[in-house]
């Protein structure tokens, strides 16, 4: 899933060398912390979170199929 998430991300932003995924997992629970650089902060929530929250139902689709459960955190 991580690679899923790297393909959205490093599409969607203007600097993809400043994108950083952290991924940790406890149990049955993974979670992704995502860093982009301050100018595509914006792109990847999009007006209202929009982008943000289809970019996490894409992963809690994806994750349905592992059994597991997805959270994604976009730090500043």
């Amino acid at each position: 899933m991580k690679e899923l998430l790297s393909y959205m991300i490093t599409h969607l932003v203007e600097k993809p060398e400043e994108v950083d995924i952290q991924e940790s997992s406890v149990d049955q629970s993974v979670v992704f912390e995502l860093r982009v650089g301050k100018e595509d902060l914006g792109k990847v929530i999009g007006k209202q979170g929009r982008t943000a929250k289809a970019i996490r139902t894409i992963l809690n689709t994806a994750s349905i199929k592992q059994g597991k459960r997805v959270t994604l955190e976009i730090v500043d």
